[in-house]
């Protein structure tokens, strides 16, 4: 039977990107999102079939278990995140609930479902977290807590899933994407932003993807519990 990664968040900048580079290398893949039209087209451009989940919805892994009960997984990847930015003052305790679910519980329930397929398969798990869960920026408090718990639970699960299950975790910094089209409105706005990178740009879904690629592979086999940065330099030495 033919292994598969799972990626959730199949339409984002970095979930679409990481789907291309597997197409590029013959590996199979399912692709987990909500918005259906936007799954359809990158199903039907790669020949991959997906799944409509919304990772909000109480119980939304009962379906995709019954979707995937046939499937041998070979790794997941979760690429789904928000960018919640406001001052502290402004923050009510539902936005940090919310992107708490959104960014940590849903993969939580993910790896529980699936934790016996991938163990089977000797699996790597890929999760995100964001430069700001370590450097500290203004008005950053909703998902810099939530990220950092997602940071927690990478070095947690790679203790307790070991040798079988491999868990790593990407940090990127600000990436262009639909979520992120707000911050970056304008050109201007972009090129303040890029020039607090020591690689003066912002980063793109390939570049996480690449990373994330070979996280999931059989070359990264002796790496797990790590939490990369690809950010530009921002957190060590901007």
């Amino acid at each position: 039977m033919n292994k598969k990664i799972i990626i959730f968040g199949a339409t984002g900048s970095i979930g679409s990107s990481l789907a291309n580079l597997f197409y590029n290398d013959k590996q199979s893949c399912h692709l987990v999102g909500k918005n259906e039209d936007e799954l359809k087209k990158i199903s039907d451009k790669f020949n991959y079939n997906y799944s409509v989940c919304d990772v909000l919805k109480i119980n939304f892994v009962k379906s995709l278990q019954k979707e995937l009960t046939q499937t041998e997984i070979a790794g997941i990847v979760y690429c789904v995140g928000s960018i919640d930015i406001k001052p502290f003052k402004l923050t009510k305790a539902s936005d940090f609930v919310s992107s708490y679910v959104l960014n940590l519980v849903a993969v939580t329930e993910i790896l529980r479902a699936f934790q016996d397929n991938l163990k089977s398969n000797k699996g790597s798990v890929v999760l995100f977290s964001t430069v700001a869960a370590k450097k500290g920026f203004t008005n950053h408090s909703i998902i810099s807590s939530a990220k950092a718990g997602v940071e927690g639970l990478t070095v947690a699960l790679a203790a307790e899933l070991a040798p079988n299950i491999r868990v790593n975790c990407i940090a990127p910094s600000l990436t262009k994407s639909k979520i992120a089209s707000s911050i970056i409105k304008n050109s201007s706005i972009e090129e303040s932003i890029s020039k607090m990178h020591p690689l003066k740009r912002i980063g793109e879904g390939i570049d996480s993807a690449n990373l994330a690629n070979f996280l999931l592979t059989s070359k990264s086999s002796w790496i797990t519990g790590q939490i990369i940065a690809v950010d530009g330099g921002r957190s060590s030495i901007a």
